[in-house]
């Protein structure tokens, strides 16, 4: 006998499967950005912005080992929207002592056993995938191809190879007019033609390869690729085979993980103010918490560095060098002027593969001993391979010397293993109490919430690259803090006090100069964002400048605030920064000189004692000439001030309040 659908269950039906076939939104809570995802066929979504699409879609899935993927017709079993809002305290404060986030989150369970969870901030969009697979699994690829709208432009840090120390320049360029060979890493800044920006970069990387995007010939499309998972490495005989491999065998898969975890969040900073790329917080909400139970051992602070100025220490009665003499005088210098450490940069080990061992003209122990009778930490410089060699008796060797961090150098990968290596670097150092700054690196991806002794990383093409190239122009500088800067802090390593407009710049390995003003260089030290701050220059040379250095040791290296007053990617930044009562203002402009007008209305208090370092009157002709300054500002009868920059210049001023 055949029996017969009741009516109300084949209505039920019908709405259960337009359902399914109809987007679902999300909205941030300032209902500026919509989310739309799509559950039909391949899964994807969209997004509109201030009722403008910014990318038209996203394809998401992932493959898994026999012939297993998430998102490629997706069966949902399941969604719940939720309202999240509260503070996150940042145990070292890069820009804001309190960060208040507050999103919207729309988590989708599909049949599989698997999850992918969005999230929609005022600030942008981010999603990841959530296994729940027993055992271990295979990950062959994960699919992200994002369409964005016709003449799209992106700010694309073109890599030739995923073997990278991520040290680029940004080249604004069309999408369409990429090769399919093209490709980046992150992070990435695109534009719409209708003036919004898209930051893209990722978060809560672990135990997984980190993301890179290609071009699509022709297209306005951007596509995920990833490093595969490495089975074997050999030296590189014909160069620095100490730091450099061969990656001799790879697998067929980009990661071997478990089943039940969250991997990486995929982050969408957007929005049609640039201000705001410098100003969010949405790598460090997304990633992991704090793993440690004791952090009061955790110093940031600035660090007199020596293998910038190859140790050119002149007005001295010793031969300088890689010996003891010269870097007791980087100890004196730094004590003499508050600064609270000294790294031991290459050179001072035995060889760079005998690192337990040191230089004979350097007597390490003595310098460790020397530095804390003055208040001055030592930091040593090591290298990757060897280190992760033999980790555990190296960093436990170097706590019981002394030191107070190493600096990891030459990793210059960021598949699986590398990305694993991190971590327990960050882990393994966190056990001994030592500080951390990854040189050779990645971008910051969320480790550092995890592991705060993780106080800064390099993968930005900073000064050193003064000492053997003119790339690092005034115009380079003031694009970093939107794209790079973005993901966290950055190890440029500013301070240099041999400076040049572009007509007199020339590159010099040993005693390098940078293009720019003196005041563009100083500025740095608020504009640009590290926990742990080089000063590069020799101390001979500074003690020769020592106004400067005076002004620049007043500048701390951690934040209670930060407010983008005025900025375009590219062309200039003015921002303030808080640090208890006082604020610290500093602007940076590209070859182009400006005027710009600092609005006074975002100080709490009436009453300031300002003292400035600008840009001399002759510094378009003579890069180092700048002039000091105090005045007082009175918010009820000083609304503003107006500050001229030149070519390539800056201007950096310290408010201190008058009670």
């Amino acid at each position: 006998m055949q029996r017969k659908l009741p009516f109300t269950c084949f209505l039920l039906f019908c709405y259960v499967c337009l359902s399914a076939a109809e987007p679902i939104e999300v909205t941030s809570l300032d209902s500026n950005t919509v989310l739309k995802v799509e559950t039909e066929g391949q899964l994807s979504w969209s997004v509109v912005h201030k009722d403008k699409t910014v990318i038209e879609a996203a394809k998401i899935s992932m493959t898994l080992q026999k012939n297993r993927s998430w998102g490629i017709n997706p069966s949902l079993k399941g969604k719940t929207v939720s309202k999240k809002e509260g503070v996150i305290k940042p145990v070292v404060p890069n820009k804001d002592a309190v960060i208040e986030e507050a999103y919207q989150e729309l988590r989708l369970q599909f049949q599989g056993d698997y999850q992918i969870v969005f999230r929609v901030y005022n600030e942008g969009v981010a999603y990841h995938f959530e296994g729940e697979m027993r055992g271990e699994i295979e990950v062959y690829d994960e699919q992200l191809e994002i369409i964005f709208p016709k003449n799209t432009v992106s700010f694309f840090p073109k890599e030739e190879t995923m073997y990278s120390h991520y040290e680029r320049t940004y080249i604004h360029s069309r999408l369409d007019t990429l090769k399919d060979s093209d490709f980046c890493s992150l992070p990435v800044l695109v534009s719409t033609e209708n003036k919004a920006r898209i930051l893209i970069t990722e978060a809560a990387l672990h135990d997984y390869p980190a993301l890179f995007l290609e071009g699509k010939e022709g297209s306005n499309s951007l596509k995920a690729i990833f490093p595969k998972y490495v089975l074997e490495t050999i030296p590189n005989e014909k160069s620095d085979p100490d730091r450099n491999v061969i990656i001799t065998k790879e697998a067929d898969y980009i990661a071997k993980t478990s089943g039940k975890r969250a991997f990486p969040w995929r982050v969408f900073v957007i929005s049609e103010d640039d201000r705001t790329l410098i100003e969010n917080n949405l790598v460090f909400q997304l990633s992991r918490p704090l793993a440690l139970k004791e952090t009061d051992w955790i110093r940031p602070g600035k660090v007199a560095w020596d293998w910038y100025n190859a140790n050119n220490i002149y007005g001295v009665d010793f031969k300088s060098g890689l010996n003891t003499a010269t870097y007791k005088y980087y100890i004196d210098f730094a004590s003499e002027n508050g600064i609270e450490y000294v790294i031991l940069d290459e050179g001072w080990t035995k060889s760079t593969t005998e690192i337990l061992g040191f230089n004979p003209d350097m007597d390490v122990a003595e310098l460790i001993r020397y530095g804390k009778a003055k208040n001055v930490g030592i930091i040593l410089w090591v290298l990757w391979k060897p280190l992760n060699d033999n980790m555990e008796e190296i960093l436990k060797t170097y706590s019981d010397w002394g030191a107070v961090g190493v600096k990891v150098d030459f990793m210059q990968r960021a598949d699986q293993y590398m990305v694993s290596s991190y971590e327990e670097i960050a882990r393994m150092t966190a056990k001994y109490k030592l500080l951390v700054d990854f040189h050779g690196a990645f971008k910051p991806a969320g480790l550092r919430r995890v592991y705060p002794n993780l106080l800064s990383y390099e993968g930005v093409k900073g000064s050193e690259w003064n000492k053997w190239s003119a790339d690092i122009t005034p115009e380079h500088n003031v694009t970093i803090p939107f794209i790079r800067m973005a993901a966290g802090p950055m190890d440029y390593t500013p301070g240099a006090m041999r400076n040049a407009q572009a007509k007199n710049f020339h590159i010099s390995f040993e005693r390098p100069m940078s293009q720019g003003t003196r005041c563009h260089q100083v500025a740095m030290y608020v504009v640009f964002e590290s926990p742990l701050q080089m000063m590069c220059e020799v101390p001979s040379a500074y003690r020769k400048e020592q106004e400067t250095v005076d002004f620049i040791t007043q500048i701390p290296t951690t934040w209670d605030e930060t407010k983008v007053l005025e900025a375009e990617v590219g062309d200039y930044v003015l921002l303030a920064r808080r640090k208890g009562t006082n604020w610290y203002v500093a602007a940076m402009t590209d070859w182009t000189a400006r005027e710009l007008e600092i609005d006074w209305s975002f100080l709490p208090a009436d009453t300031y004692q300002l003292e400035v370092m600008q840009d001399g009157i002759n510094a378009e002709r003579f890069a180092e000439d700048y002039k000091r300054t105090s005045l007082t500002i009175d918010r009820q009868t000083n609304t503003s001030l107006k500050v001229q920059l030149a070519s390539g210049g800056g201007w950096v001023g310290i408010l201190k309040e008058v009670k």
